[in-house]
């Protein structure tokens, strides 16, 4: 390949000095878990840094999805996408929700708007629709569609950490979004996630429910769980908020590198930014056609593997396709050619906002 001039800037790191510091502080407070300060700390700093009116922060990002069901009371079913990470339709199953699938739009990767009302039944009593890749989803037409019909909206936000479109928060749509926090995100606590809510009840109920509903020292309100996040996740979260911007444009700047790279590769497309939306670049999806490539999306993927670049098919299989949900009547693959179509082609590249210009190069050359 030709080789490209790139240049990556590299934030920060969170400062130790400053981590054992705020450890020590936790340590003289005796208080690690249970809505300590720092937690408190952290649930406020999101919220202005997202846009949002309020924050309930968890232990992990799949809990939140959880618990947003129970919080909203769903029942019934459910309409998602099949193309997610298997933690989205986990979420409808634990909850004893029957999950519908709906194909996706192949330009986002999100779920279609136009299969949405087919799928509604009288048992149907929400959709979950999912921003992929970061990429925020058609949340007006999902909107529309959900007020027509008086279902609720939770959007599983776990890509879309500050995603905006036209200055306004992905994070506000629906009724609540969720978000991961976990290593792999663009902004993470280790193990983490978090609700977004409107209000301050909506808030207080959720803030029972990850603390076993206990509403205080002797009154149990509702069967919640145990999904509180503890003060020294909450103390990383804190050090790692003040660098997320760094990060995403250090991110920002591995993607111009990529498409540069990429754009005249015979069968190898990818997604361009979104006009008016403010990215965090938490992927970079190619897509692999195998007749003008000269190779399958596998065969592509083992060959980077030989070369020590470790992409991620990604979402592959569908979630339709696992031994839980193919036997659902919305998991036919006639009712899902766009999903497979996208599952099939697929190969996120690795992104993190330390790659380096070797890096890069290296990636590239395993692919051109």
């Amino acid at each position: 390949m030709s080789k490209v001039t790139i240049t990556v800037t590299s934030p920060l790191l969170p400062d130790l000095d400053e981590f054992h510091s705020l450890l020590k502080e936790i340590w003289n407070s005796k208080w690690i878990t249970n809505n300590g300060s720092f937690h408190k700390r952290l649930e406020a700093e999101l919220a202005s840094y997202l846009k949002v009116p309020f924050v309930s922060l968890f232990t992990n990002g799949t809990l939140p999805l959880i618990t947003a069901l129970q919080a909203l009371r769903i029942t019934g079913e459910v309409i998602t996408t099949p193309y997610s990470f298997v933690a989205t339709t986990h979420a409808l199953w634990w909850n004893g929700i029957k999950p519908v699938f709906v194909d996706i739009d192949l330009q986002t990767g999100n779920i279609d708007p136009d299969k949405i009302e087919a799928a509604i039944t009288p048992k149907t009593t929400a959709i979950m629709p999912v921003h992929v890749y970061g990429k925020p989803c058609d949340t007006k037409r999902i909107q529309e569609i959900a007020n027509k019909y008086g279902l609720k909206v939770i959007y599983d936000a776990a890509h879309a950490f500050g995603v905006e479109v036209n200055g306004e928060s992905v994070l506000n749509a629906g009724d609540m979004s969720t978000l991961s926090f976990h290593a792999t995100k663009v902004y993470n606590t280790i193990e983490g996630g978090a609700l977004v809510m409107h209000d301050e009840e909506t808030k207080k109920r959720i803030d029972y429910l990850k603390n076993f509903g206990f509403a205080g020292e002797t009154e149990v309100v509702a069967p919640g769980i145990n999904s509180k996040m503890d003060e020294m996740r909450a103390a990383y979260g804190l050090l790692n908020l003040r660098q997320v911007d760094a990060a995403i444009e250090s991110r920002h700047q591995v993607a111009i590198k990529y498409r540069e790279g990429l754009r005249d590769v015979d069968g190898i497309s990818f997604m361009e930014d979104m006009p008016g939306v403010k990215h965090n670049y938490s992927y970079f999806p190619i897509f692999v056609d195998a007749e003008k490539y000269g190779m399958t999306r596998d065969e592509l993927y083992f060959k980077m593997k030989e070369a020590k670049v470790l992409g991620r098919r990604y979402f592959y299989p569908l979630i339709s396709e696992f031994a839980t949900y193919c036997g659902l009547p919305s998991s036919s693959r006639d009712n899902l050619p766009n999903a497979h179509k996208m599952a099939d082609s697929v190969i996120c590249l690795p992104m993190h906002h330390e790659l380096s210009r070797e890096d890069i190069e290296r990636i590239l050359d395993s692919i051109i």
